[in-house]
């Protein structure tokens, strides 16, 4: 877990300091997303692994001023970074690991995580903390701002059937956790996955 850590922490701070400068036209994508997730206003929202904190102000948007959102990231160079980008007016950013979050059980109507599921080292217990600190009924959005098979192309790979955001595997992965899915959409312009926290 700690060697899983450090890793993550390294891969990102080594792009941390250009990271917005490479994906500078994922704002849209961002904002509908988060435009999925059905929020109101006055609700408490998480970006967990918020990284630069590109979702924070779409999501201050729909939670409006009254809402509380969140930001959570093990680097603290990406937070840095958000924090750099005015970021950090949108939302509190917190130095946390999504596998231990330091909030109360049931306190937030929903979870936004973009680029996520890939970089949890237990996805199964770190969904089930997600899922504990969601009300029942809250909802829990993975996005990323490019479909599976896109992105695979762009790293000179292949889609593996043990991906897994792939449909077949991240149902039941959800499930296990306490989450049931939703709604599914992997194209190449998106990919969104959008559950719901079981009862």
């Amino acid at each position: 877990m700690a060697d899983h850590h450090t890793h993550v922490q390294d891969f990102f701070t080594a792009r941390a300091a250009d990271w917005d400068t490479r994906f500078p036209d994922d704002a849209p994508a961002y904002a509908a997303a988060v435009e999925a997730l059905g929020l109101h206003p006055g609700d408490a929202v998480l970006d967990a692994g918020c990284g630069t904190g590109r979702a924070l102000p779409a999501l201050r948007n729909a939670v409006g001023p009254h809402g509380t959102v969140l930001g959570a990231d093990l680097t603290p160079a990406m937070l840095q970074a958000a924090v750099r980008a005015g970021r950090d007016r949108s939302g509190r950013l917190l130095l946390a690991d999504v596998a231990r979050l330091p909030l109360r059980n049931a306190s937030l109507d929903a979870v936004f995580g973009s680029g996520l599921i890939s970089h949890l080292s237990q996805p199964g217990p770190d969904l089930a903390e997600l899922a504990r600190v969601v009300r029942p009924g809250g909802q829990l959005a993975l996005f990323h701002p490019i479909g599976r098979a896109a992105l695979a192309a762009r790293h000179g790979r292949r889609i593996t059937d043990d991906d897994l955001r792939a449909e077949p595997n991240l149902r039941p992965l959800l499930a296990r956790s306490g989450w049931r899915l939703d709604a599914y959409t992997d194209e190449d312009a998106r990919f969104l996955a959008l559950a719901v926290r079981a009862d």
